[in-house]
């Protein structure tokens, strides 16, 4: 993500988000910056860029929101079902 700019990155993070559906942390790591920048650029400085952009990205963040308690418990789940098998 080195010599590009901010507007650049905050689109190609959110054309990414979009695309696959993932997750602010999802984006951070697949890009390598911080769970922060992700959603700086993706949240605040996109809306000026892009807005139709901003608005698409901003339904994948509110469905990622509202599945997290899904994800959580899953996680707990494998988590607590390892623990028994071993």
């Amino acid at each position: 993500m080195k010599n590009i700019s901010i507007e650049e990155r905050a689109v190609s993070l959110a054309q990414y988000i979009i695309d696959s559906k993932d997750t602010v942390r999802g984006a951070a790591r697949k890009f390598g910056i911080s769970k922060s920048t992700v959603h700086k650029d993706v949240s605040e400085r996109l809306i000026h860029i892009n807005k139709t952009l901003a608005l698409e990205v901003r339904k994948v963040l509110d469905e990622n929101k509202a599945e997290r308690h899904i994800r959580g418990g899953m996680a707990t789940k494998i988590k607590y079902s390892k623990d028994k098998a071993g």
